[in-house]
């Protein structure tokens, strides 16, 4: 049986029906699901009451996982499976982080629009949360579509940005909320790397904007002049008009493809449980080739 896919709102997001992830998908209906992310970048699947076991198998039809940076540090005690990112506000024992702990304070991050993955070497391609328990307010996830924004900026904007070399680092995003408590193989492992500004999306063929809080420097560009022409950029690009708030029931699993859109977490009550795991894929190979990586 084929599936559904209900347009939710005029650029962009798509909403798929008559499909069970718990279950095994034959090759149509995954050619199906990467023709409907092509065409709406984000897709939300409700009533999906899986597994991490079966999240990975279902995110694995579209390439290979990523694992979660948090294993970069020597202390590491994970909560989950290390190719699920724990997007919560719980520690390994499954209690409400406190205030002052690093993790809460770090994933304060998340709350700027970025782009997963974009501070590694191979960025991100989707990624895929689902919701397993939810605050009774707030925590909604925030989308931007940046092939709609590029479409948008003036021909001037498009011809100067677009030969651009960004740099990204968590270390950059991380900065501009005052959080600088890294362990020294995390900083080592999180050096910048070169991502282009503008990138064009295989499945439509479209051009989008490659931003995220994680980019801090362009190349060839003075450090000051480049980060206000970023946050110009990001400006432009997060108005209402490209932008969709997801607002989550248990059950729901959204799935964004990284290349051509921004997200960002929303503040919610964090005395209550919050509970979102991650699988990424990976994109498979650099935005940047190597000869002009260095």
């Amino acid at each position: 049986m084929s599936i559904t896919v209900k347009q939710l709102r005029p650029l962009f997001m798509g909403e798929i029906g008559n499909i069970d992830l718990r279950e095994p998908l034959d090759k149509p209906t995954v050619d199906a699901l990467t023709a409907a992310i092509d065409q709406h970048a984000v897709l939300v699947f409700h009533d999906q009451f899986i597994t991490d076991e079966q999240q990975q198998a279902f995110s694995r039809n579209f390439g290979d996982l990523e694992t979660t940076v948090r294993a970069y540090r020597k202390d590491f005690v994970p909560r989950l499976d290390v190719h699920m990112a724990d997007i919560s506000n719980l520690d390994e024992n499954n209690r409400i982080l406190p205030a002052n702990d690093r993790r809460r304070l770090n994933a304060l991050g998340n709350r700027l629009w970025h782009s997963d993955s974009s501070f590694k070497r191979v960025p991100a391609r989707f990624s895929l949360l689902s919701a397993r328990t939810i605050p009774s307010w707030g925590g909604e996830t925030q989308f931007a579509d940046m092939r709609a924004a590029w479409d948008a900026l003036p021909h001037r904007v498009k011809a100067r940005i677009e030969p651009m070399i960004c740099e990204h680092t968590q270390l950059f995003s991380r900065a501009k909320i005052g959080f600088t408590d890294w362990a020294e193989e995390e900083r080592v492992k999180m050096a910048p790397v070169p991502q282009v500004m503008v990138r064009t999306h295989p499945g439509s063929g479209r051009k989008s904007i490659y931003l995220s809080s994680h980019a801090g420097r362009i190349r060839g560009m003075e450090e000051p002049e480049a980060r206000m022409l970023l946050l110009d950029l990001s400006e432009f690009a997060t108005q209402p008009q490209f932008v969709y708030s997801h607002t989550w029931k248990v059950g729901d699993l959204v799935m964004w493809d990284n290349r051509c859109t921004m997200h960002r977490a929303r503040e919610y009550d964090e005395t209550e449980v919050r509970d979102l795991h991650r699988t990424t894929v990976s994109d498979g190979r650099p935005t940047v080739p190597e000869e002009l990586a260095a």
